[in-house]
């Protein structure tokens, strides 16, 4: 009958052991606090969340053949029609708000005066900026169009 060799060692050796906690020493330093770090993930979720929204009164606008304005200030953006109603807000996140980077109030009119066109109050594309600390996002409304879309 074959018996194992008692000269054999179990279990991990000094070294492999070291090398372990090496690396799980330089995630927590490093991985870690990027992970946890929510304010980033807040910003990004409010950046697509006011992209959908500018999309969607777009459409809205279009289909129901009734202006639309928008709104854009340093803290959110909000839709009502332009004969009155409002519609709804998307907001910077609380804890980093102001978020959006121009200053001045600006507007949209989605299906301005039912002519399926849109004019922003500067009467050009316009700059959004989403950007607080370290993440920053450009975005375009274009004039005419009301297409609003990430700048590369």
């Amino acid at each position: 009958m074959f018996q194992p060799s008692q000269d054999r060692a179990r279990g991990f050796t000094l070294i492999e052991l070291v090398v372990v906690m090496t690396m799980i020493g330089a995630l927590a330093v490093f991985a870690l606090p990027r992970l946890l770090d929510t304010e980033m993930w807040r910003l990004r979720a409010f950046s697509d969340d006011l992209q959908s929204q500018m999309q969607a009164m777009l459409r809205l606008s279009l289909v129901q053949r009734r202006p639309i304005v928008a709104s854009i200030s340093g803290t959110g953006a909000s839709f009502a029609y332009a004969a009155g109603g409002a519609l709804g807000t998307v907001s910077c996140p609380a804890t980093s708000s102001p978020c959006i980077a121009e200053s001045a109030v600006r507007t949209i009119t989605f299906n301005h005066a039912n002519s399926g066109s849109s004019i922003t109050s500067t009467a050009a594309a316009m700059p959004v900026t989403v950007s607080v600390g370290g993440f920053s996002q450009a975005f375009v409304l274009e004039n005419e169009t009301g297409l609003f879309y990430a700048s590369p």
